[in-house]
């Protein structure tokens, strides 16, 4: 038998479309509105954007495992992700997921084309990202940095060597 896992959810209406999202055993319960545009509370945290943040999500902790098990460092990464939303004869949906990480890595044996492929890799691999019917386009940001340590005494920055 195929193993399989459940994720549940409880949302709960609390007023005009908008409610809370509450999944057992997690803190905080999030607050969420229907988007601005579709004539929801602004400022709240939207359907939209949890999808969003799932692909933002599951691409870095994708990323970060495949990093630690391939033994590739890296300095930070940060992932920024815009879902684009279309009208088409069926309704609204999203047509395309843009991604953008923002990988640093060390000048001192790193490697820009496998952290290229490494990322590419996390964006195929990333359920969420595989379970959308649109597509996923990454945008690759990475940057090489020496790194620096902070001479706390000092209150200047010295390269590692």
């Amino acid at each position: 038998m195929e193993k399989q896992y459940v994720y549940r959810v409880n949302a709960t209406s609390t007023a005009l479309r908008s409610g809370t999202a509450a999944a057992e055993d997690i803190q905080p319960t999030i607050a969420f509105s229907a988007p601005r545009e579709f004539q929801g509370e602004a400022g709240c945290w939207t359907p939209e954007h949890f999808l969003v943040a799932s692909v933002a999500g599951c691409i870095l902790s994708t990323f970060s495992g495949m990093a630690h098990y391939s033994k590739f460092d890296f300095l930070s990464l940060q992932v920024e992700a815009e879902g684009v939303l279309g009208r088409d004869e069926h309704g609204w949906r999203f047509t395309q997921m843009i991604v953008r990480p923002k990988l640093k890595i060390a000048a001192n044996g790193s490697n820009q084309e496998r952290a290229r492929r490494l990322l590419e890799k996390a964006e195929k691999t990333c359920l969420i990202a595989r379970s959308l019917a649109c597509p996923t386009i990454l945008e690759p940001d990475i940057t090489v940095e020496e790194e620096v340590l902070e001479a706390e005494t000092l209150g200047s920055s010295v390269p590692i060597s």
